[in-house]
């Protein structure tokens, strides 16, 4: 008796033939995304004569596995603006991803909601730091003012680590982020593509915009935005490190103002923390060990 040849074994089958592979056949035969450095650069040469809307459209088509990462800002709001104005399909629509560090501004919080309401079929995934949902929570778990006591650690518990938990449960492949070059800082040389240690691709589809421009446009579409830019806010994040900025400074000369610091982690270098992990572990390890032979001479 002859066993008839399912459709998958027939497409199978002919791929082999050919050569080639097709998005409908076999998957193990598929590569993961990636971009060699050639190629990146050549996209990045195309990308940056192009508009943000033209961006964002190469992204939705060229990218799956798509997410917004973002904490409101104005860039951010004028991204998610053009993305709702392209009339996407549901299954290709852009979802938002949102870091609640629990200790974000009212008015950032109270910014979400109003953003919930201006755009309805966005759905929005937050990430709260691992086994809390308050900040006195957190201030138990972790310590009284952790991002003074040990500012790394504050990082990997409030930012990169939910960050990481969101990516991963939500299998995302591709962000699109809200930084620009002329935020200053690190940002200076921002490409409009990026690439990661762990090869999640970066998108910054307004690296190109000035603040002006992006101002410009929250006016001109009636976007909602943070109610602390009228008070002479800029750059927005956590309450215990944003400062107002004075006339003349950079954009995000606010943020952990008298220190050396312009990044809040998530757009740090992975091995970075990586190593400190290794790190504390390490600490905890030899405090053990001084405390098992502390214990030792006790009871000799």
């Amino acid at each position: 008796m002859s066993s008839r040849s399912s459709p998958a074994d027939v497409m199978s089958l002919r791929e082999t033939e050919s050569g080639y592979v097709s998005g409908s056949g076999s998957e193990s035969s598929l590569p993961e995304i990636y971009f060699t450095k050639p190629h990146l650069a050549f996209l990045n040469r195309q990308l940056q004569f192009l508009e943000p809307q033209e961006i964002l459209r190469w992204c939705i088509t060229s990218l799956p596995g798509l997410y917004q990462t973002t904490a409101f800002g104005l860039t951010g709001l004028v991204t998610l603006d053009m993305l709702s104005k392209m009339k996407i399909p549901r299954p290709q629509m852009v979802d938002l991803i949102f870091l609640d560090t629990l200790h974000h501004f009212s008015e950032t919080l109270a910014l979400v909601d109003r953003v919930r309401s201006r755009y309805p079929l966005v759905s929005l995934h937050i990430y709260k730091p691992d086994g809390v949902d308050t900040a006195d929570e957190f201030a138990r778990k972790h310590g009284d003012k952790l991002w003074e006591t040990n500012d790394e650690l504050y990082d990997w518990v409030a930012k990169v680590e939910p960050a990481q938990r969101a990516y991963r449960e939500l299998q995302v492949a591709a962000v699109l982020t809200g930084r620009r070059r002329s935020q200053g800082g690190k940002r200076g040389d921002l490409d409009v593509i990026e690439v990661d240690e762990a090869g999640l691709i970066k998108v910054n589809p307004l690296a190109n915009w000035s603040f002006q421009q992006v101002q410009d446009y929250i006016k001109l579409n009636d976007v909602p935005y943070n109610e602390l830019l009228d008070h002479g806010y800029k750059s927005i994040g956590d309450w215990h490190s944003t400062q107002p900025t004075k006339v003349g400074e950079d954009e995000r000369a606010g943020r952990w103002k008298g220190q050396q610091k312009t990044e809040c982690g998530i757009h740090n270098p992975r091995s970075k923390f990586a190593h400190y992990l290794r790190e504390q572990e390490a600490k905890k390890q030899e405090e053990a060990l001084h405390q098992a032979l502390d214990s030792l001479e006790v009871s000799s």
